[in-house]
């Protein structure tokens, strides 16, 4: 499984969301390298499809597909959680169900 986890510095959130990306595969029992990816130039930014920071890919997807039309950008993001709010961090269960399919196909 390959995990990334790209950020841009000037976003605030992203510290938070390594860490609740790590805790998540501990407590899933993934012990996969995190590959951490500054995004610094707009250029980065696409080629990375980064969509903003922090952005989280299993296997080369986006743990959230972005909206059709989404630009790529050096951004601060905001995902829409589970109950309806925005929050700049992905959620526990965000992260969780994008790793579990991984592990099975991992698994296989």
């Amino acid at each position: 499984m390959e995990v990334q986890f790209l950020y841009y510095e000037d976003c605030p959130s992203h510290e938070e969301a390594l860490a609740r990306l790590r805790e998540v595969m501990q407590e899933e029992g993934i012990d996969s390298e995190i590959e951490i990816v500054k995004v610094e130039t707009e250029e980065q930014a696409q080629e990375h499809r980064f969509v903003g920071s922090p952005t989280i890919m299993v296997d080369g997807q986006d743990i959230v597909s972005p909206e059709p039309g989404t630009r790529f950008g050096l951004a601060c993001r905001a995902y829409t959680l589970e109950d309806g709010r925005i929050s700049p961090l992905p959620s526990r269960d965000m992260i969780r169900k994008a790793l579990r399919p991984a592990v099975e196909d991992s698994q296989v």
